[in-house]
């Protein structure tokens, strides 16, 4: 979607001068997978209007590749609007008859998965109307041989006139799971893990987020492994979700151990709480290689700035 961010202090019902940016879930992992060196295609719909066409130029200037995204003639771009803070940026949502909300299951048998690795989707997508759930039904049911990554992203607002108890079954049908402890208590009324865990007992990767505090990993037949996150000046945090999700799942697809994926996905995480936009930019690559094998004294001590 096109991002509109504020240009200047002050209250947003009073700010005059607003800045285009471009976010959304998946797109964010798109571009933060590509910045870590794993080739991806970014599947969607966008209007053919100047937010479409700012969008597109933008995620493929990160190098994702976009030939899968459809270009709809009758529909526009989605839009949402961020208020900028450090503690929690509220968003407000515009893509109510959005393209991207027109998508359905047809796009399936459309998509060349030869070679494919990883389907990452999110139950952003689910929400947005009758089509896209069925979109979603066709992905997770079809036969596979990708690893799919679900992110519940829990957005209420989405769900306040639709039946979010098929986010269960959706993320159920993954293989790995990312959700953060609020997200969880909402969406399925519980965040304790090994509740979790029996709510959604295939997925082989249970990914918990548990805000600044780190993220945990339930995998099947293992004991539960905790990361705790960096220190991070946070200039805002959205964004920050899908950055740890791509990092997390850079690191699965390269066969690190699970504490470095954890790793990984908190120093991704920590590129996007430094800046306004979704997607921040990269942290010196000695920085990176430094944190991720140092011991639990050094990690703790760390402060991305």
């Amino acid at each position: 979607m096109a991002l509109l961010v504020p240009g200047e202090s002050g209250p947003p019902e009073l700010v005059r001068t607003w800045v285009r940016s471009v976010g959304g879930a998946e797109s964010n992992v798109a571009c933060n997978l590509v910045r870590l060196g794993v080739p991806t295609r970014w599947v969607s719909a966008l209007g053919d209007d100047p937010f479409g066409r700012a969008v597109l130029a933008e995620v493929a200037s990160f190098g994702v590749d976009t030939s899968g995204v459809v270009i709809d003639p009758a529909r526009p771009t989605g839009l949402y609007v961020k208020e900028s803070n450090a503690s929690g940026s509220p968003v407000r949502y515009y893509r109510s008859g959005s393209a991207a909300s027109a998508l359905g299951p047809a796009l399936v048998s459309t998509m060349d998965l030869t070679g494919i690795r990883l389907v990452h989707v999110s139950g952003i997508t689910a929400a947005l109307s009758d089509s896209c759930l069925e979109l979603m039904h066709a992905l997770v049911s079809a036969t596979r041989t990708h690893l799919l990554s679900f992110d519940l992203n829990w957005r209420p607002a989405l769900w306040a006139h639709r039946e979010s108890g098929v986010l269960r079954e959706l993320a159920n049908a993954a293989d790995i799971v990312f959700a953060g402890e609020d997200e969880a208590a909402a969406a399925f009324g519980t965040a304790d893990p090994l509740a979790l865990r029996g709510l959604l007992p295939d997925p082989a990767t249970l990914v918990l987020k548990h805000g600044a505090r780190g993220a945990s990993v339930l995998a099947h037949g293992e004991p539960a492994v905790f990361q705790p996150a960096l220190k991070v000046a946070v200039v805002e945090p959205v964004g920050a979700g899908d950055a740890f999700a791509a990092g997390f799942l850079a690191a699965t697809l390269a066969g690190d151990d699970v504490a470095r994926r954890l790793r990984a996905g908190h120093l991704q995480a920590a590129t996007a709480l430094r800046t306004h936009d979704d997607v921040g930019p990269p942290l010196p690559d000695e920085v990176v290689e430094a944190l991720l094998d140092a011991d639990a004294a050094t990690w703790a001590a760390a402060v991305i700035t």
